[in-house]
């Protein structure tokens, strides 16, 4: 219980603090400037598309390593997760969760690509959007929809993050893992009951 795992613990939380603070910065504070400096909706849409270019590899890295730390962690805490009351449940919810907010990142970025092939002033870019045409009215709401899921799921994350650090003090050990196997216990009564009677 008292083994430490400081390396991967810090790729996890460190990973997931930048892909949510950089979502939300993106969202509120590169969006919001974008909206305030852009003279049109082409020159906005440049603004912001050139930031989140900027920001897209350190996403990249930090989504990385929040992976490979959740990976770790979930290695080291296999027994807890097969053992402990409730763990395995917040576990398949954080899985959930972080695959809700792998997609919409990767939808974001699909749809930022495009937003911004069709804004771009470059006759290379110009050309690759004529020959891909988009809405790019409708592109633009599904880019901001989808720029605000991705805090809204990574936030979720971090409080999901929380609740596995309240589970995994002692004082909730011991009881998580007595209530797993009295449940355990109390199945297997039961089917051997059943099969008594059969």
């Amino acid at each position: 219980m008292s083994e430490r795992n400081t390396a991967i613990r810090s790729l996890h939380d460190l990973g997931l603090a930048a892909w949510f603070g950089g979502s939300l910065m993106g969202a509120i504070g590169l969006n919001g400037a974008a909206q305030d400096e852009g003279s049109t909706e082409a020159t906005r849409d440049r603004i912001a598309s050139s930031g989140w270019g900027k920001w897209a590899p350190v996403n990249a890295a930090a989504i990385g390593a929040h992976l490979f730390g959740g990976g770790g962690l979930l290695a080291v805490n296999a027994h807890r997760v097969a053992t402990q009351q409730g763990v395995a449940a917040s576990t398949t919810a954080k899985t959930v969760v972080t695959a809700a907010a792998l997609a919409a990142t990767a939808w974001a970025r699909v749809l930022g690509k495009k937003v911004e092939l069709a804004s771009s002033t470059d006759p290379d870019d110009a050309e690759k959007a004529h020959k891909h045409p988009v809405d790019v009215d409708k592109a633009r709401r599904q880019l901001a929809a989808a720029q605000w899921a991705v805090p809204a799921l990574t936030g979720c994350l971090v409080v999901l993050n929380a609740l596995h650090g309240e589970q995994q003090r002692p004082s909730e050990q011991v009881p998580g893992m007595w209530e797993r196997a009295r449940s355990v216990a109390h199945l297997m009564t039961d089917a051997a009951s059943c099969g008594d009677r059969l």
